[in-house]
């Protein structure tokens, strides 16, 4: 499935994305990695072993970038025009090593664009659920997103 135009979406729409992904520890480390962030509780596993977490944390800001990722087949893939803004982001629950992740979607606004007419401003909440079923991520995205031509 690819994304919806802007006139294909209804204010209630819910969507359970498909794709489920397990997180490695590889993820984790590249991620860390590739943004500088040496946070001991992602990339030691001494030091976070001694946390109160017991275990390594995945980064949090990966466990956003996925959320919003496995959201983007049936939501915005090919109709984006720009993504305008994330907010609300909270993470109730930590991600560990081997949690297997699965994203749902909700249209919680639509407004039709001043500025472009062949636009409109769709807001999803976007949740990130582990295997029990806690959700360990939430926002809302504001993308801006193409009428049908």
């Amino acid at each position: 499935m690819t994304g919806r135009f802007y006139d294909d979406w209804q204010i209630g729409d819910r969507i359970e994305h498909p794709i489920r992904r397990t997180v490695t520890e590889t993820d984790n480390l590249l991620f860390s990695t590739m943004t500088h962030n040496p946070q001991p509780l992602h990339i030691d596993a001494e030091a976070a072993r001694a946390s109160e977490f017991g275990q390594i944390l995945v980064n949090g800001t990966f466990t956003f970038a996925l959320m919003v990722g496995l959201s983007v087949g049936e939501t915005t893939l090919g109709t984006l025009v720009a993504n305008l803004g994330y907010d609300q982001l909270v993470m109730p629950k930590p991600v560990f090593l081997g949690d297997t992740l699965r994203a749902t979607t909700e249209v919680t606004a639509l407004k039709d664009s001043r500025s472009r007419p062949d636009a409109g401003i769709v807001t999803f909440t976007h949740e990130l659920h582990n295997q029990r079923g806690e959700v360990v991520c939430r926002c809302l995205r504001t993308a801006l997103l193409k009428r049908r031509p």
